[in-house]
Order: C-alpha cells, then structure tokens, then sequence
C-alpha cells in the first residue's frame, strides 16, 4: 500500500524491484495499479480458468431409437438407458422411425412417445414436444 503515486514514481519503483506495474482498474479513480510479476500473474490466471472450465459440465445430447411397433422387453431396456442418461445429467433425443405402411398409423407412435413421456415426467421435463420430420417423430428430453 504505497498510496496516491504519479505513474512514473510508481513505475520508478517496480523496476527497482525488479518487478512489474500492473494496471488492476483502470476505471477507478485515481486508478489502481500493482507491482507484481507479470508473467507470474498470467500464469496464475491461466490456471484459474483451467480450473472454472474442468469443474463445467457439458450437456450432451444422447439418442435413443424406438420403433412404433417396438416389443415390451425392447422397450424396458431402451427406458433403462434414457433412465441412465437423464441421471448423468445429459439431454436425450428420442427419434420414433416409421418404415413402410407404418406412416398411416402415425397414433401408434405417438402412444409409444406419450408412454415415454408418462413414465419419465418425475425425472425429465419435455423440452420439445413430438413432431414429425419426414418419416421421423422426435421428442427431447431435459433433466429436471
């Protein structure tokens, strides 16, 4: 704490130490300064947004497949996975394929989509409801 300084007493000073003046707030008025190692600092602030970017999590977007006319034990274990991603904190798409002359019973699949939907609300909120692409019927999933 050297006070109130003219920049180049204060500039006077850090090389006389061998160190550097470093602008902290330029906006204050009379503006801060402090005399440390440059290359020392920088490091230290490189070290400190390592740390902020590996204590993120990515959202990523897993995908799951059924079918309009999928089995009950397919079905199960397909839930199981969409359990399992929802828990580690992650998006999932759920991506409905018709094939053939299962585009005119487009109501199956969205039975299969609303159970999806039924059996998951307690744990994921809908993010975007059931729409149809083409041949695909797709729903994504958010955890709560």
């Amino acid at each position: 704490m050297a006070g109130v300084l003219t920049t180049r007493d204060a500039l006077a000073r850090a090389y006389g130490v061998g160190l550097d003046l470093l602008e902290i707030s330029p906006n204050a008025e009379p503006p801060v300064a402090k005399i440390l190692d440059y290359g020392k600092f920088k490091y230290e602030q490189q070290k400190k947004r390592n740390e902020a970017r590996k204590k993120q999590k990515v959202i990523e977007i897993k995908e799951v497949k059924v079918r309009p006319n999928i089995d009950e034990h397919d079905y199960q274990v397909k839930m199981r996975s969409v359990k399992s991603f929802i828990d580690d904190g992650d998006k999932v798409k759920v991506t409905l394929r018709f094939r053939g002359r299962e585009m005119a019973h487009q109501e199956l699949g969205i039975k299969v989509l609303e159970r999806i939907r039924a059996e998951m609300d307690e744990l994921a909120k809908v993010e975007q409801m059931p729409r149809l692409e083409n041949r695909l019927m797709i729903m994504v999933l958010a955890p709560r």
